[in-house]
């Protein structure tokens, strides 16, 4: 058999295939330019450039300090167009107006006064405001105002000022907590106590455990507060009720502020015998007599597990 010559099994020249060009992708430019891609850039532009500027404009709120508030330039003239600025749309014209309450709180409190219900009013809707930066200016500007005005707040803060303040407490948001523990001690440090302590009763029921909790540390400080009148007025057994109920809440914040409480009482109930003549007795026959007219009080006015870790803790606090 014939063989077939090899030259005839390759092909005479060999094609080079031609190599791939990689995709580069278009520019943002040129994107932009291509047809039909106008609108789309518009919309971007109106939905991306407001976030930006709100940003930066919530960035550029100063949040200053009650001691390094100045005076204001024009009081007068600030305290005459200040409820029309805190009800105003733009939100930094509010925080400005919410600082100039501030000031004039401080600096100018005969100005605010003849204004000072619907200042609260005004403040009380910026707390709502979703906005970080109004809240926080208007929580600030409930400080001043309790620390200037907190005796003559009673009727006011039925704006749902108390309640406003326990929400924004018991919140996550860190500075909204610090600000509105701030305002909270403020309240409680310079509002009347026996009726602040009144509306503070109704939130040792609430469903929120921190809610609880930030009340119960406003009561316990509005107690500390109170003098043997006052206490008898709110009634020795019924603060010792809501301490009782205090002493077994969920967090051990509310669980310290019931023991405070418990103190508070006993030192009432204390002093209260020592005024009907109880202390020549105890000369004669020792500290047992008042400790345990104590035990006796308790056991009257709780049940009795209730009334054994009351009377435990005053006997374990110091006299």
């Amino acid at each position: 058999m014939a063989l077939r010559a090899l030259d005839n099994t390759m092909p005479a020249v060999v094609e080079e295939r031609p190599k791939k060009v990689a995709k580069v992708a278009a520019p943002a430019a040129v994107r932009a330019a291509s047809p039909g891609s106008g609108n789309r850039k518009k919309k971007n532009d109106e939905n991306t450039s407001p976030k930006a500027t709100g940003a930066a404009a919530e960035q550029a709120v100063e949040y200053i300090p009650s001691e390094e508030l100045e005076a204001a330039a024009h009081p007068k003239a600030k305290a005459a167009g200040l409820v029309a600025e805190l009800d105003s749309k733009d939100w930094i014209r509010a925080c400005e107006a919410l600082n100039d309450a501030r000031r004039l709180a401080i600096h100018h409190s005969a100005l605010l006064n003849p204004i000072l219900e619907k200042v609260m009013l005004a403040i009380v809707k910026l707390m709502k405001n979703p906005r970080s930066a109004v809240l926080k200016t208007s929580i600030m500007a409930c400080t001043d105002i309790f620390n200037s005005f907190g005796n003559l707040l009673s009727s006011v803060s039925d704006a749902s000022f108390d309640k406003l303040l326990l929400l924004k407490a018991s919140q996550d948001k860190r500075f909204v907590c610090e600000e509105a523990e701030k305002a909270m001690r403020a309240m409680a440090a310079s509002m009347p106590p026996l009726p602040l302590l009144k509306k503070l009763k109704t939130y040792v029921h609430h469903a929120n455990l921190r809610v609880r909790a930030k009340a119960a540390v406003a009561i316990s400080h509005c107690t500390a507060r109170m003098d043997i009148e006052a206490i008898k007025e709110f009634g020795m057994s019924a603060l010792l009720q809501v301490a009782a109920e205090l002493l077994n809440d969920r967090l051990p914040e509310a669980r310290e502020a019931a023991r405070s409480v418990v103190g508070s009482v006993h030192g009432a109930f204390a002093k209260e015998a020592a005024a009907r003549g109880d202390k020549e007795e105890e000369k004669e026959e020792g500290a047992p007599s008042v400790a345990a007219s104590w035990e006796s009080f308790c056991s009257l006015s709780l049940p009795p597990i209730s009334a054994q870790a009351v009377a435990k803790i005053a006997a374990a606090s110091p006299q």
